[in-house]
């Protein structure tokens, strides 16, 4: 799978360009300031999402299925063994029983899951494990002090170089939130910069934990702030904060999202994380995405799900579709 990549001189152009409707000049970061979000719009919007009817019968399944190709099945515990990382690997290969597959058809489709993301420690059993099940699924790694990222900027670059030494081909950082709650907006480029430079080839997707940005406004900034710096994914959560991946959040990601990319032509992904637990959440994002963003980000080179038991959820409503009965959990194990 090969990702959008850009130079320094590319990141800086975008920069340049993006700057060009403000009095500032090219580089200036200082129109950031005067960005605002209309609030209470953007809540009526969210509402309008939550109230939607979902799809039903074959086209719900149809519509689960894709989605599990966009998760980035997760473990970040604290008792994470190399144990639970195979059977992750395992269950990000095998998403959903063949036989399930094979009563829609579906057996021969190589449905995997989008990636594993597990903590930089953890890495090297990953790609073992995946290595070993014969498949090319990528490996993430959170990065930077995951969650607060209060660590020392030069430990935070060391654990990216880190991880891309043991195998991972995708890094999730986390900003330092500060810079965001002060206005410290050129800090702010200059650190993502410095994280785009340590990951190499890597693909780099920046956490912005929303939960603690203060307000939507600072989500719009923060977001477009992470894309000019040369992110390939911009990400809602940790999945450790208080407040997680939430449509009116997602709403303003994604709308930066289309305006970065009218104004400079490069596509950047979107990775809501933290609290998307049920496969009729997942539908609700699919359409989100699609209504905000359109069909070409129906993709997992620019869309991604953080889950850890989404999946679950997901694999029973198959069953359920498959053979008209709930399933124990017991009869669909992660392993």
């Amino acid at each position: 799978m090969r990702w959008r990549r850009e130079t320094d001189h590319e990141d800086r152009d975008c920069l340049r360009r993006l700057s060009s409707n403000s009095a500032s000049n090219g580089g200036d970061l200082s129109w950031i300031s005067k960005i605002q979000v209309n609030h209470p719009a953007v809540l009526r919007r969210a509402e309008q999402v939550q109230a939607r009817r979902t799809v039903k019968k074959e086209w719900q399944a149809g519509w689960l299925l894709k989605a599990v190709t966009f998760i980035d099945l997760t473990t970040l515990s604290g008792d994470d063994t190399s144990s639970n990382v195979q059977r992750l690997c395992y269950k990000a290969k095998y998403p959903i029983r063949e036989d399930l597959l094979k009563a829609l058809n579906m057996h021969d489709k190589g449905i995997t899951t989008a990636a594993v993301c597990v903590y930089p420690a953890r890495v090297c059993d990953a790609v073992k494990a995946l290595k070993a099940a014969g498949c090319d699924i990528p490996v993430a790694s959170v990065a930077t002090g995951f969650p607060a990222g209060q660590t020392h900027l030069k430990t935070r670059l060391e654990e990216i170089r880190l991880a891309v030494e043991d195998g991972a081909t995708e890094i999730d950082v986390v900003i330092n939130r500060s810079l965001v709650l002060t206005g410290q907006w050129e800090a702010l480029y200059d650190e993502i910069r410095q994280f785009r430079k340590a990951c190499g080839e890597a693909h780099l997707k920046t956490i912005l934990a929303t939960g603690e940005l203060g307000s939507l406004t600072n989500v719009y900034k923060a977001s477009m702030i992470a894309m000019m710096a040369g992110s390939d994914f911009i990400k809602t959560s940790t999945g450790k904060e208080t407040v997680n991946a939430t449509f009116p959040v997602a709403i303003v990601m994604l709308r930066a999202i289309r305006d970065f990319f009218w104004k400079t032509g490069n596509k950047v992904g979107f990775k809501p994380a933290g609290g998307i637990r049920t496969a009729k959440d997942s539908l609700a994002w699919l359409s989100l995405i699609k209504e905000e963003v359109g069909d070409e980000w129906l993709k997992p080179e620019l869309f991604r799900i953080g889950a850890s038991t989404l999946l679950s959820d997901i694999e029973r409503q198959i069953y359920h579709h498959v053979t008209g009965r709930y399933a124990a959990y017991h009869d669909l194990p992660m392993s």
